[in-house]
């Protein structure tokens, strides 16, 4: 008769995992000798065996007690039944594996190629990595929200890159973000001035005056939330008659 290392080294596994088996009641726990030590038949070595093959091939062990004890018919479903599971998760595990790969592609794993080179050309410029980061931010939450309007931004975007003005912007956004300027600083004076003149030109040409969705709203959160400045440019925004830089809403009245 085997002792419980006997046993556990005959069938290829710890002694853990026999005590484990006998915790959960898939392995019967045998008798003891006059000494108190657990003795293991030639019974209990098949048991071990089985549960082990099948533990190795991928049936949990919440299953094998059941399947031990099935007729072959109920065992070749219950087989088939895993086989599917298992098929299911090796298709999970290499899409995970997919996107792991992609990981070393940065951005361009949560970003469109457009959104990509609209960012290269921002860093060609001098523009502040900060503010690529945060443009960037934006641009997955955009995505996330209108995947189908990201082209369409992104060309109207591009054609800013050619206007002083939007340069000046990104000029004197970047100085800001990269320094540590207070709240009154008069550079967050003029880049509101540029940012509300842009948008009244656009209402001009376009006429539409209003937009407020969920994704306005976090672009603004995602400013606030990065860069403890943006709520004096929002409240520099609203001086001007604007809900924000974000939002092609025009306020009723300019606050006093």
């Amino acid at each position: 008769m085997l002792t419980i290392s006997q046993l556990a080294a005959y069938a290829g596994v710890t002694v853990r995992a026999v005590r484990h088996y006998h915790q959960i009641g898939l392995l019967p726990e045998p008798a003891r000798d006059a000494s108190g030590y657990r003795r293991y038949g030639a019974m209990a070595v098949v048991a071990l065996i089985k549960i082990r093959t099948l533990a190795n091939a991928g049936v949990p062990l919440s299953e094998i007690g059941q399947m031990l004890e099935a007729d072959a018919s109920t065992f070749a479903e219950a087989v088939q039944r895993i086989d599917h599971q298992l098929r299911d998760e090796i298709e999970r595990l290499e899409n995970s594996r997919k996107q792991v790969a992609q990981l070393v592609a940065g951005d361009s794993l949560v970003l469109p190629p457009e959104v990509i080179d609209y960012l290269d050309r921002l860093r060609e410029l001098g523009v502040s990595e900060r503010l690529v980061r945060g443009e960037r931010d934006g641009w997955i939450l955009v995505g996330a929200h209108s995947p189908d309007r990201i082209r369409g931004y992104i060309s109207g975007k591009l054609a800013q890159l050619d206007d002083p003005r939007y340069l000046r912007l990104y000029r004197v956004l970047s100085e800001v973000i990269d320094s540590d300027a207070e709240d009154d600083d008069p550079r967050l004076a003029e880049a509101a001035d540029i940012m509300a003149a842009s948008l009244a030109e656009y209402v001009a040409n376009s006429g539409e005056a209003t937009q407020d969705d969920l994704s306005s709203q976090l672009l603004d959160a995602l400013a606030l939330e990065t860069d403890p400045r943006a709520q004096r440019m929002l409240d520099l925004m609203r001086e001007r008659g604007w809900a924000s830089w974000t939002r092609l809403e025009r306020l009723a009245k300019p606050p006093d």
